[in-house]
């Protein structure tokens, strides 16, 4: 099949349906240059773009995409990119020199560091295009979209090894939000670039105009060939791409050079003045279950390592946590999984909860979310890098820290804007503490913790925060400090006294058979604070 000027290009038998969305929703763009991309020698950063990406080992692409399943492609031993005549055409080889000379130049400190995260995926990478029967040369193509590195972000919002875009990340099913960004996972990513790049060969019938739509998307190449493409249909794919290729957006043009000289020098580095890539620091990892809304920090704890190496191997977690509301597989050093599931479950729940995301609703303030939550507003600040109530957005996601750990492993990601939700967002695996049960088995009061809040432990005995306040006597505004007893029970709701003119705490704890020091301790307080008239204080069962 070649692409045809007549209807754009020929589609074979069910690629159609796979890519029509895609076409649709031009989910590639062209114009977004990485962070780390190494300058341009003679235009500035020439932009990397982005690439769609399938959710991998813990889940899948859902729709037509995913059910579309094709044979691994074949080829005689040759890689036909690298073996093709346009490859070796004057202006191809002009170009391909130009860029080899600057990464071999004022681009040498950025091509060195390429090779080197290079040799941590490389074997993943392989072996996606292995199975899928891709040119081996393909392993090159990170190179230049992101230098190989999995939690880059271009200047259009592009992200990760493959440089995919917010709507390619939707369009696929991916999770693109505040707290996971699959884009980042170079498993799921590679796995998505790889069904992709075979796509776009079925579609067009030539490595070269593959490229082209990688870089530009198949929407724009397909207009190009309809208004540019020539009529003779007897001519190959590479050959119409050479005859469109002055038609091409200009960094399309640069793109495929850029794309032959990495390979020229990262398939022998040596021969260039690079040092090789290692193998010291490949890809592997065991992947485990936890629960919603745990800590990579406490991830780490339990899998014997640090932290670095656990966002390492998760970069997806953009928060340092777990999403809430549901389990979530996790990636720990290799051989590792069984005695992390015997060191996770030796840490207290109180301690793996850790945050869940409020999603700022109209109205909102940091006090009244805070208040919400049962947490103080410096640590909600803490934990979101400071809030300025004037700069609150409706939309706007916060971390709301819920456990034990310490509010500054929450990572501050790039505020989104999203549908304004006037509830919590998540939820979070309730904590543990001292509980004291009445006689039929049910807890009947609680014993507050350092980190516990009013959201957490309603959680933990399945009540609302409303009943909590009711059955304890707090206000709206009332805070809970560690030591303070509550009911959680409506058989322990204890009755409320409000102070009157006169009331003493000895006199009032007399007056209900019982301590001074006990009213007091129930309260939160000391019988050394000052008591005032209209405090309501909560006289225990």
């Amino acid at each position: 099949m070649r692409p045809s000027r007549s209807g754009g290009f020929g589609l074979r038998s069910g690629v159609a349906i796979g890519l029509l969305g895609l076409l649709a929703a031009g989910c590639v763009k062209v114009g977004s240059d990485p962070v780390e991309t190494a300058p341009s020698p003679t235009q500035g950063p020439l932009p990397v773009r982005e690439m769609p990406a399938l959710p991998g080992m813990a889940g899948g692409v859902p729709g037509a995409y995913r059910q579309i399943q094709h044979p691994p492609l074949e080829f005689e031993g040759v890689d036909p990119l690298l073996n093709s005549s346009v490859a070796s055409d004057p202006w191809m080889q002009e170009r391909i020199d130009h860029w080899t000379e600057f990464w071999t130049t004022r681009g040498g400190d950025h091509f060195q560091r390429y090779i080197h995260r290079m040799g941590e995926y490389r074997d993943l990478v392989e072996r996606e295009l292995e199975d899928r029967g891709l040119p081996p040369s393909l392993r090159y193509l990170p190179v230049v979209e992101s230098g190989y590195h999995p939690s880059v972000v271009s200047r259009a919002g592009a992200t990760g090894l493959w440089q995919i875009m917010q709507g390619t990340a939707t369009h696929l099913g991916l999770e693109a939000s505040s707290v996971v960004d699959e884009r980042r996972d170079p498993v799921h990513a590679t796995r998505a670039a790889a069904n992709y790049l075979q796509e776009l060969y079925l579609i067009f019938d030539s490595w070269f105009l593959a490229l082209a739509a990688y870089n530009a998307g198949p929407g724009r190449i397909s207009g190009i060939l309809d208004r540019h493409g020539p009529d003779d249909d007897s001519l190959t794919g590479d050959e119409v791409y050479v005859l469109v290729r002055a038609h091409l957006p200009a960094e399309t043009r640069e793109f495929v050079p850029r794309f032959f000289a990495a390979a020229r020098i990262a398939s022998d580095p040596e021969a260039w003045g690079f040092e090789p890539h290692g193998a010291a620091s490949i890809l592997a990892f065991d992947e485990v279950e936890v629960p919603d809304a745990t800590s990579l920090e406490v991830v780490a704890r339990a899998a014997g390592t640090d932290e670095e190496e656990i966002l390492r191997l998760n970069p997806q977690f953009i928060r340092g946590f777990t999403p809430a509301g549901r389990p979530a597989v996790v990636r720990v050093p290799a051989g590792q999984a069984q005695a992390f599931q015997v060191a996770f479950a030796q840490i207290p729940p109180e301690e793996r909860v850790t945050f869940v995301e409020h999603v700022v609703a109209s109205g909102d303030t940091p006090s009244h979310i805070a208040q919400r939550y049962g947490v103080s507003v410096s640590d909600l600040s803490d934990a979101n890098g400071g809030i300025d109530p004037r700069r609150l957005q409706v939309g706007q996601r916060l971390v709301v820290p819920m456990g034990g750990a310490d509010t500054r492993s929450a990572r501050t990601a790039p505020t989104q804007t999203a549908a304004a939700s006037t509830g919590a967002n998540a939820s979070a695996a309730p904590p543990a503490g001292p509980a004291a049960e009445g006689g039929n088995g049910v807890a009947r009061s609680y014993t507050v913790r350092g980190g516990d809040s009013l959201w957490s432990i309603a959680r933990r005995f399945g009540v609302t925060v409303d009943d909590l306040r009711a059955w304890n006597g707090l206000g709206s505004s009332t805070g809970i400090r560690p030591g303070q007893e509550l009911a959680v029970s409506r058989a322990s709701a204890a009755s409320v006294h409000r102070v009157r003119s006169g009331d003493t705490w000895g006199g009032i704890a007399g007056r209900f058979g019982i301590s001074s020091s006990e009213l007091a301790r129930v309260n939160g307080r000391t019988t050394s604070d000052v008591i005032r008239v209209g405090e309501e204080l909560v006289i225990p069962n």
